[in-house]
């Protein structure tokens, strides 16, 4: 008897510190809040000077994530997978993954539509020493990264 509740106890703890490290790493408490777009590369992988965008990144403690992005005016004809119309946007639910540094990143809804619509969109993540956060694609035939910082009222 002595063994069996020492088995379960075993199971529960181990049960338990895996849920704890999903929900409650390092990485993902940081990931949590409001961020502004304080740089971003094209997909030649240089700094974007002209027509850069305003954009805001949202993680949520349960789970969620929003991106805006908005073109300048100048820009209001760009359009690709991820803007339509110099605007991009989307919203979904997220994963982390702290061995890997991906973010993947679960698109419910899109202002492109069917295009990002359902898809898991793997995201390579770092944090800076200046606490910004810098986000690009996993796919290794796009260049880009956008660098975010930490939203200040």
């Amino acid at each position: 008897m002595t063994k069996r509740i020492a088995v379960a106890i075993l199971a529960v703890l181990t049960v338990v510190s895996g849920v704890s490290q999903t929900r409650t790493g390092a990485d993902r408490d940081r990931f949590i809040g409001a961020w502004r777009l304080a740089s971003i590369t094209g997909p030649d992988g240089k700094p974007v000077t002209t027509n850069v965008p305003i954009g805001m990144l949202i993680y949520t403690a349960d789970g969620h994530m929003s991106v805006q992005l908005m073109y300048p005016k100048s820009a209001s004809t760009l359009s690709n997978d991820y803007v339509q119309n110099g605007y991009e946007a989307s919203f979904g639910s997220y994963d982390i993954n702290e061995a890997t540094h991906t973010v993947t990143h679960h698109v419910q809804g899109s202002n492109t539509g069917d295009l990002l619509v359902g898809k898991d969109l793997p995201r390579v993540y770092r944090f800076g020493a200046d606490g910004r956060l810098v986000i690009k694609s996993a796919r290794p035939d796009e260049h880009w990264s956008a660098t975010w910082e930490r939203h200040r009222p």
